[in-house]
């Protein structure tokens, strides 16, 4: 049985932040120390589009002054692959990264260094304004793991969340 859950997300101007290497174009990679290579990283690894998986519907939005994801924290199963369907329905670009806390915090401070990096990384999605996108994940570690948008501003503004894989 395939379930489908909504997110929304509201966002304003904020900043935003990960921690994952970048090329010399500004651009996150699949090397340089990277932690979403093959191998997968602490919070498991890219999905395989061959495989069964449960739909989670994130929908992105600016709504008075604020950024935010709702909800804002998450449940999955350990083993489970999650198609994070992105749905911006705001009038700004926002982006979905998963990661660590310690990930994600020190991504942030790349972000401020880098304002205009593009993201490159099976474990980030950025969607433009009125668009949307898929991240494909498989959940393989149980804990709990962060979500946020990494765009100067935007995570300040609230927009971060919770993953608890359970």
């Amino acid at each position: 049985m395939k379930k489908t859950f909504v997110l929304v997300a509201m966002f304003a101007v904020a900043g935003s932040s990960s921690v994952l290497a970048h090329g010399p174009s500004g651009h996150h990679g699949h090397g340089g120390g990277h932690q979403t290579s093959r191998e997968g990283a602490a919070y498991g690894q890219p999905g395989n589009p061959q495989l069964p998986s449960r739909t989670i519907v994130v929908r992105m939005m600016e709504a008075d002054g604020k950024m935010l994801f709702e909800p804002a924290s998450i449940e999955v199963r350990k083993g489970e692959q999650i198609r994070f369907r992105l749905d911006n329905v705001g009038a700004l670009d926002h982006e979905f990264l998963l990661g660590t806390s310690q990930e994600i915090e020190e991504h942030a401070e790349m972000m401020k260094a880098m304002p205009d990096m593009k993201h490159d990384d099976p474990n980030s999605k950025q969607v433009p304004a009125k668009a949307s996108g898929d991240l494909l994940w498989h959940f393989t570690t149980a804990g709990q793991f962060d979500f946020a948008c990494l765009i100067p501003g935007h995570r300040e503004a609230g927009m971060s969340g919770k993953i608890i894989v359970k």
